[in-house]
C-alpha cells in the first residue's frame, strides 16, 4: 500500500521509496523526511508500481530495496532509466557481492548502501546521485581488492600533521564532522579547521574532491565508483 503522496517545495529533493519490506520502507521513510532537503513523495510495496507512481509523483530520486526480488526490483530500475533518464536511483541492499553491486550499478543505479546505512549517508547519496556521481557504501570492499599492488600516494607540497592525517582518513571513511570529532576525541571546530588546512594542502576545492584525489591516486584509472565512499552533505 502506498504512502499517500505529497508535494515538496521549490528546492526540496523529492524522493520516491521503492520497498516490499513493510519495516525497511518505514524507517527509510523516517531517514528520508528528517534529511534536510529531501522529502519522500511516495512509497510503493511493490516494484511493479514504480512506474505508475513516478508518472504521478515525478521524483527527482528513488531510494529501492534490493533484497529477495532482486531480479523484479532491477527490472524496475532499468525500466525507470528508460523511461525517466533524469531520476536519480539509490539501493539500499543487504549484499556486498561485487557481481551484485556491478549488475545494480549496470540496471542504472547510482547508490548502492546497505542496510545498516545511516540517514546521513542516504542523503548524500541521493544528492550525489542527482549530481551524476556514482557512489558505494565504504563498507563494501571489493574482492579483488587485496590482490591489487599498491600504488603511489599522492603526496601534497606541504604534508599533513599528524592529525590532518587522521581526520583525512575518517573523511575517506565517509564519516560526519560531529562523528569525525567523536572519533578522534576533538571539537567539531577543530575538524572543521583541519580539513579547511588538508583542503589547502592538497589543493581540492571541497572535501568530496580532496577524497576523490586521496582515491584516485591508490586507485589509478579507475573511474567505476566502486571507490568512492559517501560523504557526509558538508561544505567543509
Amino acid at each position: 500500500m502506498s504512502a499517500p503522496l505529497s508535494s515538496a517545495p521549490r528546492g526540496v529533493t523529492r524522493v520516491l521509496i521503492l520497498a516490499d519490506a513493510p519495516v525497511l520502507r518505514r524507517g527509510l521513510l523516517g531517514m528520508v523526511n528528517e534529511t534536510a532537503g529531501l522529502q519522500v513523495v511516495g512509497a510503493p510495496g511493490e516494484p511493479r508500481r514504480a512506474l505508475t507512481l513516478a508518472e504521478t509523483a515525478r521524483p527527482d530520486a528513488v531510494v529501492v530495496e534490493l533484497g529477495s526480488g532482486l531480479a523484479a526490483t532491477l527490472n524496475a530500475c532499468r525500466d525507470l532509466r528508460r523511461r525517466f533518464p533524469q531520476i536519480a536511483i539509490v539501493a539500499v541492499a543487504n549484499s556486498e557481492s561485487p557481481a551484485v553491486v556491478n549488475e545494480a550499478l549496470a540496471a542504472g543505479v547510482r547508490g548502492y548502501l546497505l542496510m545498516n546505512t545511516s540517514p546521513t549517508l542516504l542523503g548524500w547519496a541521493v544528492l550525489a546521485a542527482r549530481a551524476g556521481r556514482t557512489v558505494v557504501d565504504p563498507q563494501i570492499r571489493r574482492g579483488e581488492a587485496a590482490a591489487e599492488a599498491p600504488s603511489a600516494v599522492l603526496t601534497p607540497e606541504v604534508p599533513l600533521t599528524r592529525r590532518e592525517s587522521d581526520v583525512l582518513d575518517e573523511l575517506i571513511k565517509g564519516q560526519s564532522n560531529r562523528q569525525i570529532g567523536k572519533n578522534l576525541f576533538i571539537s567539531e571546530d577543530t575538524v572543521k579547521s583541519h580539513i579547511k588546512a588538508i583542503l589547502r594542502k592538497l589543493g581540492a576545492r571541497d572535501r568530496a574532491h580532496a577524497v576523490s584525489l586521496v582515491l584516485s591516486s591508490r586507485t589509478p584509472g579507475c573511474t567505476c565508483g566502486m571507490h568512492t565512499p559517501a560523504l557526509a552533505p558538508e561544505t567543509v
